[in-house]
């Protein structure tokens, strides 16, 4: 498995090249089929130096979907260790539930009529969290590198192409990335939608009432 080690403010030392070969035995044996893992390790520092600390990111790249998990800590080796835990305990989740999906096969149903889900646990979202989502209830700041302006809350912005997929998949796809939540648009109903995380193994869904369309190329 090819391996990519990229630094964000920090040098990467030899001894943190030789940790990481060391822990890719792990996750290869867990993902034999993986072809490729990219560290990221990225320093950053608040309040003119005073606070500091390191991100390592862990991209799984191979055959499948794309397997992510990120942890963050004073020490960047220790970040390492806790984000390969993360890596690995998602890709074993991900194998088990595969086994289990050949053993017991999921038969999903959703009901157009009622829109009722059946076959698979997940759960509406309350109305509690449609109305504060609705009405933008949960204020967000986002940080400043300004001293007089200082916040701890990072906002990080990303786009991805939009993904037609089922509800039972999205919610594999976002234990797969580690994420509390996975956005998509539902390829039954053609609405964006976003698969959530509650307690336990439960999950919820929040759908747009709207239908999303795909890119249609015009030839000119």
């Amino acid at each position: 498995m090819d391996t990519n080690i990229v630094g964000v403010g920090v040098g990467i030392t030899d001894r943190f090249r030789s940790v990481v070969e060391e822990k890719v035995s792990r996750i290869e044996h867990l993902a034999p089929r993986a072809q490729a893992l990219e560290v990221k390790v990225t320093h950053r520092s608040y309040r003119n130096g005073r606070l500091e600390d390191d991100t390592v990111e862990l991209t799984l790249d191979g055959k499948g979907p794309v397997v992510r998990a990120e942890a963050t800590d004073t020490d960047k080796f220790a970040a390492l260790d806790l984000a390969v835990d993360k890596i690995s305990e998602q890709v074993r989740r991900a194998k088990d539930k595969r086994i289990d999906a050949r053993n017991h096969p999921r038969g999903a149903k959703f009901e157009k009529g009622t829109g009722e889900l059946s076959g698979i646990d997940v759960e509406p979202a309350s109305v509690e969290v449609l109305r504060a989502v609705a009405t933008g209830s949960i204020p967000v700041q986002e940080a400043e590198t300004d001293e007089e302006d200082y916040t701890p809350v990072v906002i990080r912005q990303k786009e991805f192409g939009p993904e037609w997929m089922t509800v039972e998949d999205a919610v594999d796809r976002m234990e797969l990335v580690g994420h509390d939540f996975f956005l998509f648009i539902d390829a039954r109903t053609d609405h964006p939608s976003v698969v959530y995380r509650r307690k336990g193994w439960d999950y919820g869904v929040i759908a747009l009432a709207t239908q999303a369309s795909p890119a249609v190329e015009v030839a000119s």
